[in-house]
């Protein structure tokens, strides 16, 4: 497909394909997960604290995962009274508890991880792997710019509304 690359119409198609994928992985997500007794969401915050190299805090969380506190904090206190993930004191600030996968945690993400592995396969063998580091290069850089820039009218730099 011939594309016009100077035209930032082409910048609104990428956001509404990454729109349409969420949605996919979300739904792919939770019909892969489901016999691991998780969702989508909760697999996404336990690999967000499992894939972290030192224990974050809630707001931390959710700051690197692109999404509000208040829903990754209800998505860690789910994980928490199940016994997926605990609160550990943080040495750094007395109210932000940090967060840790537990052993049950560790079991249910590598378990989503089993029952996705054959899906990145197939998306590997389909699309090469060279293809999808560039297209991960893409995303990374834009939400980058994302993050340290405020594009919405009347915003000020560096404040977030709801997600």
């Amino acid at each position: 497909m011939i594309r016009d690359v100077q035209d930032p119409s082409i910048v609104r198609s990428l956001v509404i394909a990454v729109f349409a994928l969420n949605g996919r992985l979300v739904e792919t997500g939770n019909q892969l997960v489901r016999g691991a007794g998780i969702t989508t969401s909760w697999w996404q915050v336990l690999g967000a604290i499992g894939y972290s190299p030192a224990p974050l805090p809630v707001a931390h969380i959710a700051r690197n995962m692109g999404l509000s506190r208040q829903s990754v904090q209800r998505v860690v206190d789910l994980l928490a009274q199940r016994g997926m993930v605990e609160y550990r004191v943080n040495p750094h600030h007395q109210r932000a508890k940090l967060v840790v996968l537990t052993p049950a945690g560790r079991v249910a993400l590598d378990a989503a991880e089993a029952v996705e592995a054959p899906l990145n396969q197939a998306v590997l063998k389909e699309i090469g792997g060279g293809r999808i580091a560039t297209a991960l290069d893409v995303l990374t850089e834009m939400n980058a710019l994302m993050t340290r820039s405020s594009f919405i009218p009347g915003d000020k730099e560096g404040e977030r509304g709801p997600t």
